[in-house]
C-alpha cells in the first residue's frame, strides 16, 4: 500500500501515528513537511480530501499563528493558506495519504479509517 505521513518528529501525535501505519505492515513515505512542504495545491487538496476547513487544518497552537493573527474570524481561506505556505509549522500534523484517503490523524486513532 501506498501510504504518506507528513511528519513531525518532534509531535507526539505524529509519532503514534507512524508507529501505528508500521505496527499494520506498512512502511510509509515520512515526509519532514517542516523540511519540505506541501505545495499549496496540493496542500488545499490534502484538506479538501479530509473533509476538513482550512481553519481545521491551522496548528493555533504556534506562537505565528497570534502574531500574524490568524485568529481573525474573517480571515480568508486564502489567507490562512498563504500563512500556511510560508509558515509551514502552521500545517496540523500528521496528515497521512493513503490509496482509502486522506485524513488529519488527530486523533492517531482516524488513521483506521484510511488502512
Amino acid at each position: 500500500m501506498d501510504i504518506k505521513i507528513f511528519h513531525n518528529s518532534r509531535c507526539g501525535t505524529s509519532r503514534t501515528t507512524l508507529g501505528l501505519i508500521r505496527d499494520a505492515g506498512h512502511e510509509p513515505e515520512v515526509i519532514d513537511y517542516l523540511a519540505n512542504p506541501p505545495a499549496r495545491a496540493q496542500l488545499r487538496e490534502m484538506i479538501a480530501s479530509a473533509g476538513l476547513s482550512v481553519r481545521d487544518a491551522v496548528r493555533s497552537k504556534e506562537a505565528v499563528y497570534g502574531e500574524l493573527g490568524l485568529d481573525a474570524p474573517d480571515l480568508s481561506d486564502e489567507a490562512l493558506l498563504d500563512a500556511m505556505v510560508a509558515h509551514p509549522v502552521l500545517i496540523n500534523r500528521p496528515f497521512v495519504i493513503t490509496p482509502k484517503g486522506v485524513r488529519l490523524c488527530r486523533p492517531a486513532e482516524l488513521l483506521k479509517e484510511i488502512l
